[in-house]
């Protein structure tokens, strides 16, 4: 019998080690683009039959007759699996919504402050390694987040968890590898919006009420100043969270830096990377070691694996141990600006459409629009 099993309870399953074989059945320069780790590919349309050499190299995986198969959308995978059946196997499963419903699994990381009235919570986008943020004050009962997904559902339900409402909704920048779910989580709260005062440089066309320079927000007693720091983007900014959390969006992550020319382009790359580079040694390295940098993103791999720490893991590390570790950070400015420019990665998909949309200049057409926009791990990482 076929069984049907939530994207949420395939990353149970891989993260405890369960013994099984996953199979992507996704034509193969889809899989070659995006997959999840230890995923085997066999290709597989309307109207195909297994052949016996993809049968024998199912048998040689050794991970049992146990069987996952996944698809874009589980529309393949599930005939797969019949067939499957049809040869004898008693034990597969398909994933509902295959690799589109997994690109909405979270998970959910608590960050240590020193500050028992402070609640940080990091959740966590497993398949884009996007990094968004429940920040708030227990005796306040009252909180922001930060750099919200789309999946805006996932941010109200932490913070009712935690004993939270939700009061403002901000974001560090605009965003080019996935759409935003600031707008949408603010107007379905009814709060306000926040993005940097330097947002009207980028042509936003949302509603938002502009953060300046050093200006604050409390929530209680826990306290909220906002840092222009542009670089990756003009209008960036970081959030410093009651002296001790440092949330910086994609000016600096745990494993490396923002990248300087999605905005600027190729042309003026140099010009964004010497912002970042004062951006970073002029404001951020000035903190006090202790602060916890808690970044907007951490890099993924093609197949889906984090390239630092591990899902429910938080991700960030002390402002101090960046310094000493992060090759990057010890570069001279002229150094800095030559590795930005000439090391830039390729480009994240329909990066531009995706600019667009969070600006508020265009509108997805369709949720399956807004979806296939946002396949595949972030790249937004020099």
């Amino acid at each position: 019998m076929v069984n049907q099993i939530s994207a949420e309870r395939l990353a149970d399953m891989l993260d405890s080690g369960a013994s099984f074989t996953l199979v992507d059945t996704r034509p193969e320069d889809s899989y070659e683009g995006w997959r999840i780790h230890g995923a085997e590919n066999v290709p597989f349309g309307p109207g195909d039959e297994i052949t016996d050499e993809e049968l024998e190299r199912l048998e040689g995986t050794g991970d049992g007759d146990s069987i996952v198969a996944i698809c874009g959308k589980g529309l393949t995978s599930t005939p797969f699996s019949f067939e499957l059946e049809a040869h004898g196997y008693d034990d597969v499963s398909v994933v509902k919504g295959g690799m589109e419903d997994w690109s909405k699994v979270y998970e959910v990381a608590p960050v240590e402050t020193a500050n028992d009235d402070l609640v940080v919570l990091q959740l966590q986008r497993r398949a884009k390694g996007c990094l968004g943020y429940v920040v708030g004050s227990k005796r306040a009962e009252s909180a922001v987040v930060v750099d919200p997904t789309r999946q805006t559902d996932q941010f109200k339900v932490v913070a009712e968890e935690a004993g939270l409402t939700i009061e403002r909704v901000l974001d560090t920048h605009v965003h080019a590898d996935h759409i935003s779910g600031g707008p949408k989580l603010a107007d379905e709260l009814d709060v306000p919006y926040h993005l940097g005062e330097h947002a009207n440089e980028r042509g936003v066309e949302y509603d938002y009420e502009p953060l300046a320079d050093g200006e604050t927000i409390e929530l209680g007693e826990i306290e909220i100043e906002t840092l222009h720091t542009p670089g990756h983007t003009t209008e960036m900014v970081n959030y410093l969270v009651d002296g001790e959390a440092l949330l910086t969006g994609d000016t600096l992550f745990v494993e490396s830096v923002g990248r300087t020319e999605l905005q600027f382009g190729d042309e003026d790359a140099a010009k964004g990377a010497e912002l970042l580079y004062e951006s970073i040694h002029d404001t951020i390295l000035e903190l006090p070691d202790g602060t916890r940098i808690l970044p907007g993103h951490v890099s993924v791999t093609e197949d889906n694996r984090y390239e630092v720490g591990s899902p429910d893991e938080l991700i960030g590390a002390r402002l101090d141990v960046l310094r000493d570790e992060l090759e990057l950070l010890g570069l001279d400015e002229d150094e800095f600006v030559d590795r930005l420019v000439e090391n830039a990665p390729e480009k994240p998909p329909n990066y531009e459409r995706v600019i667009e949309i969070n600006t508020g200049t265009e509108s997805p057409e369709d949720e399956s629009e807004a979806t296939e926009l946002e396949l595949g791990p972030n790249n937004c990482a020099a």
